[in-house]
């Protein structure tokens, strides 16, 4: 920077945010030079020196914008630009070049500086404003690498969602079936919450619904895979009591990690009877919504899936009449708490819910909505864990 066009002295606007600057520069001329050309300028900024990338690695914590000099000891060219990208973090980067190699600046804004100048070229302000538009690039290409990912997330929960939450494959109106979900976690992404409705024959239809343990992409894709196998087995007309031990094979390959299992409760509803038969692995029973009366489902509750392969126990249930709801959920929905100490909503509190007179004038397709409120209410706040719910009804269910 020693041959300096000399420029009049003027002062850059005020600024109200006081940046901080790291000079890379072993020239100790030329650091001085800076100083002079931010003091000329009075740029409201808080200049710091090191002599090496080694030394500046240490400086750069709440540093807002480096220059760096492409020509130091221990890092040359965009060799050292690369170096130091790598761990400059959310600071922005401007390199210094000099005149017989100003090309250095074009390969360095491409390799991801924000800016270049040559020495000898700039004034004060000049570099003043380089150096303020150089960190607000780099926000703004923060922001949008942000909004990326956030719409990257957004697409691939739509795609998740597709394949946890399909539309029920029925063609009866012998009853009616309403769906919910509601995501527990930050961004809104799904976990490994699952459901599905697939008609077998006239008046027979297969329900399940699962919950695989974890709240990561991973978990939610194995809910995916389980719950397109499910439909596939379905209809492939595999026996009933043969589908959740096929289920858990598809579970132990495709999973992660030993630790992953997942909790299920399905239903084979034969219409034409009125029953119901009841398959648990570790899962929160359905409950009954009939002739006025709640109350969960009495079925012996098998091992989860993943663990200790065996048979899943299955329990028939008469369905007396033609007014009737079997409310199928995730175990999201009874783990919050009721505001009493510790105690948790569990099914119990869950019967309690819907024997509420409140509950009675809910609408059957709000019905799940509104029990998620009246949990979260009393949880003090949204609930921690995914919910999914199915209500299956016939007639009002009440």
């Amino acid at each position: 920077m020693t041959e300096r066009s000399v420029a009049p002295r003027t002062r850059a606007p005020a600024y109200q945010e006081r940046l901080r600057v790291l000079l890379v520069e072993d020239d100790e001329g030329d650091a001085f030079l800076v100083r002079e050309l931010l003091h000329e300028a009075d740029a409201p900024f808080d200049l710091r020196v090191a002599t090496s990338l080694r030394e500046a690695r240490g400086l750069l914590p709440g540093i807002h914008c480096v220059l760096l000099d492409l020509g130091l000891p221990d890092a040359e060219g965009i060799d050292g630009l690369r170096k130091l990208l790598a761990v400059a973090g959310s600071a922005a980067v401007c390199v210094l070049t000099g005149r017989s190699d100003e090309h250095l600046g074009v390969d360095a804004v491409a390799e991801g500086a924000q800016d270049y100048l040559v020495k000898g070229q700039v004034d004060g302000v000049l570099l003043t404003r380089a150096l303020r538009y150089a960190v607000e690039r780099k926000r703004a290409d923060e922001n949008a690498q942000r909004l990326r990912e956030v719409e990257l997330r957004q697409a691939e929960s739509a795609r998740l969602e597709r394949g946890l939450l399909p539309q029920p494959l029925m063609s009866t109106d012998r009853v009616a079936v309403h769906t919910f979900y509601r995501s527990g976690r930050a961004m809104g992404l799904l976990g490994g919450d699952f459901f599905d409705v697939v008609q077998v024959g006239d008046n027979k239809l297969q329900v399940i619904v699962g919950d695989v343990c974890g709240h990561s992409v991973d978990e939610a894709a194995l809910g995916v895979e389980l719950r397109v196998a499910w439909r596939a087995l379905v209809l492939a007309g595999v026996p009933d009591d043969a589908i959740l031990g096929s289920l858990e094979q598809v579970l132990m390959s495709e999973r992660r990690a030993r630790e992953v299992f997942a909790t299920v409760a399905s239903i084979t509803l034969d219409l034409d009877v009125g029953r119901a038969v009841v398959r648990l692995a570790g899962h929160p029973p359905p409950v009954l919504l009939s002739g006025g009366r709640v109350g969960p489902v009495e079925a012996r509750t098998g091992i989860v899936l993943g663990v200790s392969p065996k048979p899943t126990p299955a329990t028939e249930v008469e369905l007396s009449g033609d007014d009737w709801s079997l409310l199928m959920y995730t175990d999201g929905l009874i783990e919050g708490h009721t505001g009493v100490g510790n105690e948790r909503l569990d099914v119990t509190g869950l019967c309690a819910l819907l024997e509420e007179p409140a509950a009675q004038a809910v609408p059957l397709p709000a019905l799940p909505a509104w029990l998620v409120g009246r949990a979260e209410h009393a949880n003090g706040g949204p609930l921690a864990d995914d919910v999914a719910m199915l209500l299956i009804t016939r007639g009002n269910g009440r």
